[in-house]
């Protein structure tokens, strides 16, 4: 039997013992957890449990340095239980372990290199050094991995790689993704490396291309027509549009654009003809632009350059990283949201804008043109609570909202209002059919969810709406 209560349900239930669920649905409900102490603690609670989290705990290894002293690396283990290597999908390697700044493990790269050739499941393989010198220890992990089944690599360093280094590297082939982020040194954008990576390669990140010339930068990325997510970092925006016009299967694109004036398109002589139509560009699920503006107009031509690398329909997902340098956010103008919507309003359904300012008008009309409309992040000025709760009334289908708030009274004498774990939860119980679970409204962040409370006498629980708040994430963090 089923009471309704204020917000609540009344349940009956027996409890369930873990020897009563059925072996093979145990990996995929695992696979849900995220924390490796979680998948510890399922290790710990029966031999069926230990058998599906083993390979959950061992699928992603990495080396961690706990004191001046104490270096934790997985690869003592594996050359002890060498049956765990197996289950290796992806290893992270940091280049500080192995810098001979820990005595007491003289033999520690030796017996990584050893670990690591037993992995012969191994996918993918990140290499992390901060240090401002240049080394040559990851020519010997390049040489185990060879003849492991690599199909993703990540560096991330603080100096070069090197000639030696780079002349190794670039002989990997049938790689799907790569990941280059070295901030030191000439840029390294995939010279030499590119035609042989052409029939393999989806994803890429190039994180340093300050300094490429256009030409060389598009004469690369035109011999990788397969890739479906591309991230560069200090690409010329000019040369953006003329890039897509080679990579028809792109999906996800995130690059930046220059606080600077936004010049023409490189190589753009079709436009001269009236006759030839524009080359076809691929249509991009996911766009995120970085940028950055003395004031809170913004890049001239931003709004205008982000609707020509997106003119056919299917974008998804806008994520707009805007920093001004002078006090106050960037606005984003009326006209932008509704040429977007002209093209876009059935598909978009994530509109992440950062500390962008929008009016509430302009958040009523994105919630009224984009129907599908999931996610709002963007900065607002709002007399009150209830002026948001109408602006936002026709996103149907939102799921997430975060904002930034400058309160402003309707009148001087007015009190500056504030959010409350209340106001969240009358927020996401709006209506019959709510989806909203998650709100942040400056620094807090409310999380909503149905939970069943046990009741003292054990046989009956309560279904609940609860709502926590925290504090959100770095804002920072991109």
């Amino acid at each position: 039997m089923i009471r309704r209560r204020h917000h609540s349900q009344v349940y009956f239930r027996a409890p369930l013992s873990p020897q009563d669920l059925p072996v093979d649905i145990l990996p995929p409900i695992l696979a849900q957890l995220s924390d490796r102490r979680d998948w510890h603690a399922c290790a710990l609670v029966s031999r069926v449990f230990n058998r599906a989290a083993t390979p959950l705990l061992y699928r992603k290894i990495d080396s961690r340095i706990i004191s001046k002293s104490v270096v934790l690396h997985p690869s003592t283990t594996l050359l002890q239980r060498p049956d765990l290597t197996q289950y290796v999908r992806h290893a992270t390697e940091t280049g500080a372990v192995h810098r001979g700044t820990f005595p007491q493990y003289s033999n520690i790269t030796e017996d990584t290199l050893k670990a690591l050739a037993l992995c012969k499941n191994l996918e993918s393989i990140t290499w992390v050094d901060d240090s401002s010198t240049t080394d040559t220890t990851l020519l010997s992990f390049i040489s185990v991995v060879r003849d492991l089944p690599l199909r993703e690599i990540t560096i991330r360093t603080h100096s070069d790689l090197g000639t030696t280094v780079w002349s190794e590297l670039v002989t990997l082939t049938g790689l799907r993704k790569i990941s280059i982020w070295c901030m030191e040194g000439p840029p390294r954008v995939l010279q030499g490396w590119s035609e042989p990576l052409g029939s393999t390669l989806t994803h890429l990140e190039l994180g340093r291309c300050a300094g490429v010339p256009p030409t060389i930068l598009i004469s690369v990325l035109s011999q990788l027509p397969k890739l479906r997510d591309l991230r560069l970092k200090g690409a010329p925006a000019g040369s953006i549009p003329t890039i897509l016009t080679y990579l028809l299967n792109l999906r996800s694109l995130d690059t930046e654009y220059p606080g600077s004036y936004y010049n023409n398109r490189v190589n753009r002589s079709y436009s001269n003809d009236n006759l030839l139509p524009p080359p076809p560009l691929p249509v991009l699920r996911h766009l995120t632009v970085r940028t950055t503006s003395i004031d809170s107009f913004g890049p001239q031509k931003l709004w205008s350059w982000i609707r020509e690398l997106v003119p056919m329909p299917g974008l998804e997902t806008l994520k707009l990283h805007a920093f001004t340098i002078n006090a106050g956010h960037m606005s984003v103008p009326r006209m932008f949201i509704l040429d977007l919507a002209r093209i876009h309003g059935n598909t978009l359904k994530h509109f992440m804008v950062g500390e962008a300012q929008l009016t509430l008008k302009d958040v009523e009309c994105l919630c009224s043109k984009f129907p599908n409309l999931e996610t709002l992040v963007c900065s607002v000025a709002s007399p009150d609570v209830e002026s948001i709760v109408a602006a936002i009334s026709g996103a149907k289908h939102l799921k997430t909202l975060k904002l930034q708030v400058q309160w402003i009274p309707k009148y001087p004498s007015m009190v500056t209002s504030t959010f409350t774990l209340q106001h969240a939860e009358d927020l996401m119980l709006r209506r019959e059919g709510s989806q909203l679970r998650v709100i942040a409204v400056g620094p807090t962040l409310y999380t909503g969810k149905w939970v069943l409370e046990e009741r003292e006498d054990e046989q009956e629980s309560i279904l609940k709406f609860q709502v926590s708040s925290d504090v959100t994430e770095d804002r920072w963090q991109t």
